[in-house]
């Protein structure tokens, strides 16, 4: 077929990755790169981009721009579609123009969309346990845009257009520094002296592992006669169930008991008339507020396990990379995420 993915000894697949310098991008570039693979990504500045990733073969361009995506796509076999709008702005505009340009190139080449799925899609009818099959009926605004998004998909497949979606919960890992963990659990770039929680206690919460995120989909992505022209599967990742679970095993990564601080949910309930990112935070308040976790029957059911690493190697290596453990202070975190501008999102 034209649209098989899976290696042969003859040649290299190509990847076309949208949103490569982002946390799930980069995480599952890399790993396809492990894999065999060759990796395309488009960036406003490649020429940066190249120079911390220089193993990726840069293309100078936006994904809003429908001739650049065409243009680095040309022989891509698998378009990753992991970008959004920056900081949650201008969704109603950018969101779907984007997703159109992905379609368009991949129905072109014959590739299949990845797309790193959110829980934005659903409201409270559907938890607290979410299968694929939970009806999508979202609370906000950027909910009803990713479901648009997951339609036109649903309908670019039956066009003849294979897609892959794969929803996990808040990412953490090394690259995750525009994240609730990174911007609301910890405070990157110096050793930890406190923990914080989004969360009230006894409230469960979902978090992702990005090289988790990243090998799940490339495990689905070599089985391409098995998956069907529009599949979804959700994961499991790390279920905090008592929402002290995170801060618990932070504590046991550096060795020494920390402080616990709550979210200043006031102070943005307070800034949000005046600083637009707040008003967006703010409006998925409600997946902090209850229990939402994804079921992975399904996955485990396709692959037989779902890939995991164990919960304090993973916290291990996103504390060094955000710069919070001692002897990391000076790490690749410093300076590159945003103190006091939560950034929650997939991608």
């Amino acid at each position: 077929m034209q649209n098989q993915i899976a290696l042969s000894q003859t040649e290299q697949p190509l990847a076309l990755v949208l949103g490569a310098t982002g946390g799930i991008g980069g995480a599952v570039a890399r790993r396809l790169l492990q894999e065999g693979w060759r990796i395309r990504a488009l960036n406003r500045k490649a020429a940066e981009a190249a120079a911390r990733e220089p193993s990726f073969d840069w293309r100078q361009g936006d994904a809003m721009d429908a001739e650049a995506v065409r243009s680095a796509a040309q022989g891509a076999r698998l378009i990753v579609h992991a970008v959004n709008p920056p900081g949650y702005r201008d969704w109603d505009k950018l969101v779907m123009p984007m997703l159109e340009n992905t379609i368009a190139a991949a129905r072109e080449n014959g590739a299949r969309i990845l797309l790193p799925g959110t829980v934005y899609n659903y409201g409270p009818g559907s938890f607290p346990l979410i299968a694929e099959t939970s009806p999508q009926k979202p609370l906000t605004r950027k909910g009803t845009i990713r479901v648009q998004m997951e339609q036109r998909l649903q309908a670019a497949a039956k066009e003849g257009v294979p897609v892959l979606i794969v929803r996990a919960g808040d990412f953490f890992g090394p690259g995750s520094a525009n994240s609730w963990f990174a911007q609301g659990v910890v405070k990157p770039g110096m050793p930890l002296r406190s923990v914080g929680f989004v969360a009230r206690p006894g409230i469960g919460h979902q978090w992702a592992y990005l090289p988790d995120v990243a090998e799940t989909m490339v495990r689905l992505l070599s089985m391409p006669d098995r998956l069907g022209s529009f599949e979804t599967f959700h994961m499991d990742g790390v279920w905090d169930h008592s929402g002290v679970q995170m801060a618990e095993a932070i504590e046991r990564v550096v060795g020494h008991p920390l402080s616990h601080r709550r979210f200043p949910w006031w102070a943005v309930v307070l800034a949000s008339p005046f600083v637009p990112l707040f008003r967006e935070v703010l409006e998925m308040r409600y997946l902090w507020q209850r229990p939402v976790r994804l079921s992975n029957a399904k996955l485990r059911a396709f692959l037989g396990a779902e890939p995991q690493t164990p919960l304090d190697d993973a916290l291990r290596a996103t504390l060094r990379d955000l710069g919070c453990l001692p002897d990391e202070t000076h790490g690749r975190a410093e300076g590159r995420t945003r103190a006091g501008k939560p950034v929650a999102g997939p991608v």
